[in-house]
């Protein structure tokens, strides 16, 4: 066990042709809660992070009791939420899917409400509402700057284990291009939130694979008080990943937000891809609150670049960070019972100009199994020289 400890271990014996990487060096069992509880941070622990604006955001999760499956979020994280990651203004919708009852509320409204853009909302009636999808809500880039999806905490969105959820790509002419620079600009600003994403699929896409729920490129991302369950992307390849979320070209450079959020949080609940169990990246940043990340695959093998006779992948059964200059943040976070082929049982991590840091507070690693290559700390592939700060954290 290690505890705000930043010396470094001697690399672990690797079999085999190394990774790219370090060539240079619904119902579960009734016992989430309780684990939940006994193996997040402590919320009186530490000094809580600063808030990247110098303010805080109170974020009210609806989904901390639902009807079925894990709650959103982990209830001992703790940490402060900076403006800026905190719940969108859903004051004034542009668009509210369903006129009070369950069977208003249908897929082909709630693709034309996000292809409208704006605030999203949802009037389904007082009870929880599932809606199946049979195509990916798009987000055009032309209808924002902000484009917010409220569930408020009753709604679940269902790929019907047969297409993708939602899709933003502002580097797609379909979607409308709004600058000569799509692959950095400010908008759309995308946030989810109070939301549950479940059975997403995206195995049948070829040209944007990965991301079984949610493919984001360029604008912004945030994700608060959200649930994501058994979703699903590419089962082999070496780059591709996200079983519930993929994400390139962050404008700014700017992290994503996940906010009190959960991917997986039970058996049988979790998400598969080949890499990124739950979240996949090119070249972004991360900033995880207060979240839990568990029981996601990494279902690839081989790595990246493949090894010989593989099909590749097979690393990072959480998060899957891949990129130059970023950073991923954890705090008051569980990360736990995620399984890899490869590397990176919990986090794979590679920067590849070796710029990129992790930075761990107040958070649990633990239980997370398989794979090789962990030069500093268990279930984290990284190079040797990335810079991993620990702070009131477990790691074993």
């Amino acid at each position: 066990m290690r505890r705000g400890l930043r010396e470094r271990s001697a690399p672990l014996a690797f079999s085999g042709p190394s990774p790219r990487y370090p060539r240079d060096s619904m119902r579960p069992t009734t016992s989430w809660l309780a684990a939940l509880f006994f193996l997040g941070c402590d919320a009186g622990a530490g000094v809580p992070d600063a808030p990247l604006d110098g303010g805080s955001a109170d974020t009210p999760n609806p989904l901390t009791d639902p009807a079925s499956g894990p709650p959103a979020g982990n209830p001992a994280g703790g940490c402060v939420v900076p403006v800026e990651a905190g719940l969108a203004d859903a004051s004034a919708p542009r668009t509210v899917v369903g006129t009070g009852t369950p069977e208003s509320c249908t897929a082909d409204a709630f693709v034309d409400a996000v292809a409208l853009g704006g605030v999203v909302t949802f009037d389904c009636g007082p009870m929880p509402h599932t809606i199946t999808l049979d195509r990916p809500a798009r987000i055009f880039n032309d209808t924002g700057p902000e484009i917010v999806i409220d569930g408020g905490g009753l709604v679940t969105l269902s790929g019907g284990g047969t297409t993708r959820i939602l899709y933003m790509n502002t580097c797609d002419p379909e979607l409308r291009w709004t600058t000569s620079h799509c692959q950095d600009q400010d908008h759309p600003r995308l946030t989810v939130q109070n939301l549950t994403f479940v059975d997403g699929d995206s195995t049948g896409e070829t040209e944007f694979d990965g991301g079984g729920a949610i493919w984001a490129r360029g604008g912004r991302l945030r994700i608060v008080n959200s649930r994501f369950f058994r979703n699903v992307c590419a089962a082999t390849g070496p780059d591709v990943g996200g079983g519930a979320v993929r994400v390139f070209s962050q404008s700014g450079g700017r992290p994503v937000f996940v906010v009190n959020s959960t991917f997986g949080g039970a058996e049988g609940w979790g998400n598969v891809g080949s890499n990124g169990g739950a979240l996949s990246s090119i070249g972004v940043s991360w900033t995880v609150l207060n979240s839990v990340l568990s029981h996601n695959e990494a279902i690839g093998a081989g790595g990246n670049p493949s090894m010989a006779g593989t099909p590749g992948g097979g690393s990072g059964g959480a998060i899957y960070n891949d990129g130059n200059t970023m950073t991923l943040s954890l705090c008051g976070s569980l990360v736990q019972h995620n399984e890899v082929v490869q590397h990176g049982s919990a986090i794979f991590f590679v920067s590849n100009d070796h710029t990129g840091n992790i930075r761990i507070e107040r958070s649990t690693i633990t239980d997370n199994v398989g794979g090789s290559w962990y030069p500093t700390y268990p279930q984290i592939s990284n190079h040797a020289d990335t810079p991993i700060e620990v702070i009131d954290s477990v790691i074993e």
